[in-house]
């Protein structure tokens, strides 16, 4: 579970990671509605809750493919590079940390335009929502008002939000293999709980810990701020309470999917024999 064989195949990688994408988006809708600030009906907050989760998905197919293929390629990319460094010589810690925030680095800054459009598409009242495709409407009208470079608004908030997330996921991922008590291989259950543990673990521990950068992105979105200026007016406003706006929501949708990959992947591998 620690370290990937040579022959993992990254179908079975894409295959976790697309099935959490699915499965989890209304989660994703409602954790980004909630931390932009932006208003739905509803009179408590579990009457919110799910009036967020709800349809109309807007970008929905933009999110699912997104996360699929990112996801895919952090956890892939970190364990192919994390075994041909410890096969170099290197240690568990340099291994498990530098593939994933290389691979993560590379993965949002692809992906940012289409975070972009997809978040800001989820306000209840967004016109271009209505769109056949609202995520190219978004962009078309992003880079007409405010230019190219806007639609990577927020990358730097974004990387150093995203990067840590799954380095954490991939570290704790790795090391809890390496603590915990050993299971027999023919012990099912054993291996499942096992897994589901580890997976859990890292998925809390990344979601939680990156929280606020989440908020400031965000923010960033809605005002074309930098980030320092970003974080400097809602701490002006809000005082520290910005610093988990939105955590109860967001804590589940991204450790959910992101605790799914791992233990789908590693169900993955056994079922096809990788």
């Amino acid at each position: 579970f620690v370290m990937a064989p040579a022959s993992s195949s990254p179908i079975t990688y894409l295959g976790a990671s697309g099935v959490s994408a699915l499965a989890f988006f209304p989660l994703w809708k409602a954790a980004a509605i909630g931390q932009s600030g932006y208003e739905v009906a509803g009179k408590g907050y579990w009457q919110k809750y799910f009036e967020a989760m709800k349809p109309p998905w807007r970008g929905s197919l933009v999110v699912i493919g997104g996360m699929t293929w990112a996801r895919a390629a952090i956890f892939y990319g970190s364990d192919m590079g994390s075994q041909a460094m410890r096969q170099q010589g290197f240690g568990t810690g340099l291994s498990a940390t530098v593939p994933s925030l290389l691979v993560s680095i590379f993965a949002q800054t692809v992906n940012q335009p289409f975070v972009r459009s997809s978040i800001m598409l989820q306000n209840p009242g967004e016109e271009l929502a209505k769109k056949t495709f609202p995520n190219i409407a978004m962009l078309r009208h992003l880079a007409a008002t405010k230019g190219l470079a806007s639609l990577w608004t927020g990358l730097d908030a974004a990387i150093l939000k995203t990067a840590p997330k799954y380095m954490t996921a991939v570290v704790i991922k790795d090391y809890m293999g390496l603590w915990l008590a050993p299971v027999d291989p023919k012990d099912k259950t054993a291996v499942l709980l096992k897994s589901a543990k580890v997976a859990v673990t890292a998925g809390v521990a990344g979601a939680v810990l990156t929280n606020p950068l989440d908020v400031v992105r965000n923010e960033m979105f809605k005002t074309e701020e930098g980030m320092v200026t970003c974080m400097t007016r809602m701490s002006r406003e809000d005082g520290a309470k910005w610093l988990f706006r939105g955590i109860g929501k967001n804590w589940v949708a991204v450790a959910a999917p992101i605790a799914s990959t791992i233990f789908l992947t590693d169900r993955f591998k056994v079922w096809f024999g990788c």
